[in-house]
């Protein structure tokens, strides 16, 4: 969803750019709730304040609603059935490049000095060798590290 979302709103109607994506990517990732809601809301507050966030949050969150409300037991039914399964196993991939070029696209913007580099490495080091603590925790001292180191006085 977020490879989505972010052509949408960067490339599509330019209502962020790349760096301000990464950075509502960043500050949503730290909140509970699923992140496409989370991210409509932040960037439908953005662009229309209170109102553009509410309609945004319903936008992302009535019809995906109202798909499992109708099509649920439909699904259940097949979620075992060989034709849906190979589809699924078809659309992993692609799934993964689109996470990818994601990542890719807010690193070229992330990692802009050695500092941010050093945030990234001690982060991938955190989450493979302690997979207990929770990332939330990880962006939250981020954070409050990004504060101290690189605030503007």
């Amino acid at each position: 969803m977020i490879p989505l979302i972010q052509e949408e709103v960067v490339k599509k109607y330019k209502w962020v750019d790349n760096e301000q994506f990464a950075d509502l990517l960043a500050i949503t990732n730290s909140l509970p709730a699923p992140i496409g809601t989370k991210m409509a809301g932040m960037i439908g507050y953005r662009v229309k304040g209170w109102l553009g966030a509410l309609v945004a949050i319903v936008g992302v969150f009535l019809p995906t609603s109202l798909i499992v409300i109708f099509l649920g037991s439909l699904i259940m039914n097949y979620a075992e059935s060989p034709a849906l399964q190979s589809m699924l196993k078809g659309v992993r991939p692609v799934v993964a490049v689109l996470l990818a070029q994601t990542a890719i696209q807010m690193g070229k913007k992330a990692f802009s000095d050695n500092i941010t580099w050093i945030f990234g490495a001690v982060s991938l080091a955190v989450l493979l060798l302690l997979p207990w603590i929770h990332p939330a925790f990880l962006v939250i001292a981020s954070m409050l590290l990004g504060y101290l180191l690189f605030k503007k006085k």
